[in-house]
């Protein structure tokens, strides 16, 4: 079994930051990509940014030069770092990857809500 925890999430004002954490534990031979998507109230889950085994990143175009993505494979554990917040960035975000136990599977964190005031 694997277990996928977020952490980080809350409330911020406009032009500040937050850092999120996804970690991943249990029978984990692998990790392969690991993403971060965002789903704001009425919209399309979107993706926000990624970064591959080989630590190759992509980014929407909406969070690039403000948003960084980064891991730790040693702690299976991958980062969202926030900088400038804007109120456009208010969602729910929600750490996605793909874990190699033996098969692969894709896992879902549970969420962390971000919610950036004016």
């Amino acid at each position: 079994q694997v277990q996928v925890l977020e952490s980080g999430g809350g409330l911020v004002q406009a032009g500040g930051s937050l850092r999120l954490s996804c970690a991943a534990s249990g029978r984990i031979f692998r990790i392969n990509a690991m993403d971060w998507y965002r789903q704001a109230p009425g919209k399309q889950r979107e993706l926000v940014a990624g970064i591959t085994s080989g630590g190759t990143t992509n980014y929407a175009d909406s969070v690039k030069g403000r948003f960084t993505i980064s891991r730790d494979n040693a702690i299976n554990t991958v980062y969202l770092q926030m900088n400038s917040l804007k109120p456009e960035d208010t969602a729910v975000y929600y750490c996605n990857l793909v874990i190699d136990s033996g098969n692969s599977y894709i896992y879902w964190g549970q969420g962390t809500q971000v919610t950036v005031s004016s």
